[in-house]
């Protein structure tokens, strides 16, 4: 049987130990393949051979580590990220208390050292047990739990710190009556909770992109079934069944429109602004909201097959996936409390031993203890991966993974596959031209009369031309079509023709030579030309061709700024292929490459060290998508070349390559400042504690400000903004200056055929 993929969502989990620990336990377990468990999205991600690999296994090893696990079901709705509100209540109120009774305990323990009474260290004592043994029993739990399966964690650091500080106390209070630091405890737990505190909103706040695409299905949907409509939940909607959509509501899945028109909000989806109209035979999406007007859709797909909840897949597989920078991290995390403990350990002895006080050199310890900060370190890559594929999936573009970001960030060469991507990937007209006795409105409507009747994509273009100019094609009948030229038939008494511009079958007659010339000028940009006879006289030309998409040359400019060469890669002959360049303004045009090719030229810029990103839609870009360093894949394209894509745009423009790229370094240079701080802090921050220049109280406040300040930074990521918006604010700025420089791109192709 081949290797499939579980999911498990793990309770408890606090630190990159924790992380560490986890996985150890899961990669034991036979037939485990690969383990990566996200510290953020708290679920492990579980590749085994499912023949081999009993499910509860896995259940028993998360739960050796110390945690609780269970298995998601493939239901939409028990997927994502964990609603931490209830967690975030629980950490707030426990934080009040602790605020409540540690801030007279501070006032104790500075007028306690002036020669109080004794009775205010029973009082202090009476303070401190609460906030030690209620406000702190999370951490305590926890630290029992690791410490019985033969582990250790944050919790058990500052369980440790916090005891030795208590126990100590009271042993003090009980013999001596003198130097209790039992505001020492209180304060400690109290700062580690509002860490945790701050910790727990930020990553709530960081994973809301999934919740957010997970609420877009409605819960209900209005079926007919049995001759009536009725109201029924959306997850029982089955392929096939007729759904009635009103006003202002979502579509509860994707299907196909039978009557109605209207506007569809699909911006949570594509992350296009502008509403798309919809009518008869257009396909809608789950999710997308109906704007304007009743639809009535079949259903095509349903629940988990629907395009929302393969998005949420990508999008959870992104999040919960692990790069290559992260290793580092691991690699010390899993390592980090034991040594932390010894260290704690040598730093009592060395006191003790130098002729410290007990308390003294118990205090340093204690300091030690509580400075070490795993979590930052646990924290730092995947709290930015979160943000930055949930920022992606609302901008409109999917990371695979969260290595495709960071391969993304150091691409040097983009190789963009011009039909589909670049171009619409289908014919549009772009000129009409009349004769004297007839006028470019007349041509058109004569044409679209025509040709409304043919599926031929030439014809699909001319009528839609005429519909987007508002114009009403007159009725046309006995339509035939005339194999090699074109078609023909009746039009308010008229016989028009549309099709071959040489087509002289019957009653054509000679060109006039404004016709021709123009005739020879559309031919020379490239377009395919239909011409229109009406009687046999010649009285326009209509021109088509795969244009380049709006905006493309504007982003190609952005984009050769961003990486050392642009390609357009095309099958096109030379002269075609240098026009569409030209317009293009790309640094270099692949010309006459044929489909079995793209891999090749990939493979070829590979060679000469370039970090090779390829932007492709159709069936033949997959090989050139799988063997590119990144590769893009236009979502509106084929499915194959979907799942070849690393990255997939999720509407057909080149906006998404530009963010994709500029996203992806933001995200690494975010990571790299998370590791830098969490290295930083704990070598230099231990040693300080070590060495009696840290007070454990500042060291528990640095300690969970260093966690909020690694999640607080990945948090910028969330207000990543696209480059188009950029530059629409201000104006046209640095991101859209162009960069022409008036040189012509070199062709680099085979010979025209």
């Amino acid at each position: 049987m081949p290797d499939g993929k579980l999911r498990l969502r793990i309770k408890g989990m606090t630190c990159a130990a924790c992380v560490a620990r986890v996985e150890r336990n899961l990669k034991r377990v036979a037939g485990v393949r690969e383990a990566s468990v996200s510290l953020p999205l708290e679920e492990a991600t579980v590749t085994c051979d499912l023949a081999v690999t009993p499910q509860q296994q896995l259940i028993d090893a998360v739960e050796a580590a110390g945690f609780d696990a269970t298995l998601f079901t493939d239901a939409v709705a028990d997927r994502g990220v964990p609603d931490s509100s209830a967690r975030v209540a629980d950490l707030r109120h426990r934080l009040l208390i602790a605020v409540v009774l540690s801030a007279p305990l501070v006032v104790l323990s500075m007028t306690y050292m002036h020669g109080s009474p004794v009775w205010t260290g029973w009082l202090s004592m009476l303070l401190a047990t609460p906030v030690q043994f209620w406000c702190g029993l999370p951490f305590l739990l926890s630290a029992a739990r690791v410490i019985r399966h033969g582990s250790a964690d944050m919790n058990v650091l500052v369980s440790i710190g916090t005891l030795a500080a208590y126990g100590y106390s009271v042993a003090v209070l009980i013999t001596e009556g003198h130097h209790v630091y039992f505001e020492s405890s209180a304060v400690i737990i109290t700062l580690v909770l509002l860490g945790r505190w701050l910790e727990a909103g930020a990553r709530g706040r960081i994973s809301n992109a999934i919740r957010r695409l997970m609420e877009l299905t409605p819960p209900t949907a209005r079926v007919l079934r049995q001759g009536t409509w009725q109201e029924v939940p959306a997850d029982t909607v089955t392929p096939g069944e007729i759904v009635s959509v009103r006003e202002g509501e979502r579509i509860p899945a994707d299907g196909v429109v039978l009557e109605g028109e209207s506007s569809v909000d699909e911006s949570m989806i594509t992350g296009e602004s502008w509403p798309v109209r919809k009518r008869q035979g257009d396909e809608v999406t789950g999710g997308t909201v109906n704007q304007q007007g009743a639809l009535i859709i079949r259903a095509a797909r349903v629940g988990a097959e629907t395009r929302l909840a393969h998005i949420i897949r990508l999008v959870e597989r992104a999040q919960s996936s692990k790069p290559p920078v992260q290793k580092l991290a691991d690699a010390v995390a899993a390592r980090f409390v034991p040594a932390v403990l010894v260290i704690a350990a040598a730093t009592f002895v060395g006191w003790f031993a130098s002729g410290a006080a007990f308390g003294t050199a118990l205090w340093h310890a204690v300091a030690v203890l509580v400075i070490a900060c795993p979590c930052a370190l646990g924290l730092a890559t995947p709290t930015a991966i979160v943000a930055a594929t949930g920022r992606a999936a609302e901008l409109g573009f999917l990371t695979r993974d969260g290595e495709a970001l960071e391969r993304i960030a150091t691409v040097t060469a983009v190789l963009l596959d011009k039909t589909g991507t670049v171009t619409r990937g289908r014919p549009q007209v772009t000129d009409v031209i009349a004769t004297r006795s007839a006028g470019e409105t007349e041509v058109l409507s004569l044409a679209a009369a025509v040709e409304a009747h043919s599926r031929h994509p030439i014809a699909v273009a001319i009528v839609e031309a005429a519909r987007k100019r508002g114009l009403a094609a007159p009725l046309a009948s006995e339509f035939q079509a005339v194999p090699g030229f074109g078609v023909q038939a009746r039009v308010e008494g008229r016989t028009v023709r549309v099709g071959n511009v040489s087509w002289e079958h019957g009653q054509a007659r000679p060109w006039d030579g404004d016709l021709s010339k123009a005739a020879e000028r559309l031919s020379a940009a490239g377009s395919t030309l239909a011409a229109v006879f009406v009687d046999g006289n010649a009285v326009g030309l209509i021109g088509v061709r795969d244009a380049v998409a709006p905006r493309a040359a504007e982003t190609v400019r952005l984009l050769r700024k961003l990486v050392e060469r642009v390609v357009l890669v095309t099958g096109d002959r030379k002269d075609a292929a240098e026009r569409a360049a030209e317009t293009l303004g790309v640094d270099a045009v692949e010309a006459g490459v044929p489909p079995e090719g793209k891999q090749a030229l990939v493979q070829d810029y590979q060679s000469k060290r370039y970090r090779v990103a390829m932007v492709g839609d159709g069936v033949n870009d997959a090989p050139a998508l799988a063997q590119a360093d990144v590769g893009i894949a236009v979502g509106t394209g084929t499915d194959v070349a979907i799942e070849a894509g690393d990255i997939i745009l999720m509407r057909a423009d080149l906006d998404g390559v530009v963010d994709a790229i500029r996203l992806g370094r933001a995200t690494l240079s975010v990571i790299r400042q998370n590791l830098v701080w969490a290295f930083v802090y704990n070598t230099v921050g231990i040693p300080l504690a070590a060495l009696g220049h840290l007070d454990p109280m500042f060291a528990a406040a640095a300690m969970g400000l260093s966690s909020v300040s690694v999640v607080t930074n990945s948090l910028r990521l969330r207000r990543f903004r696209p480059w188009r918006a950029r530059h629409e604010n201000e104006g046209g700025g640095r991101d859209a200056e162009a960069n022409t420089g008036g040189d012509h791109p070199r062709v680099v192709g085979q010979q025209e055929s």
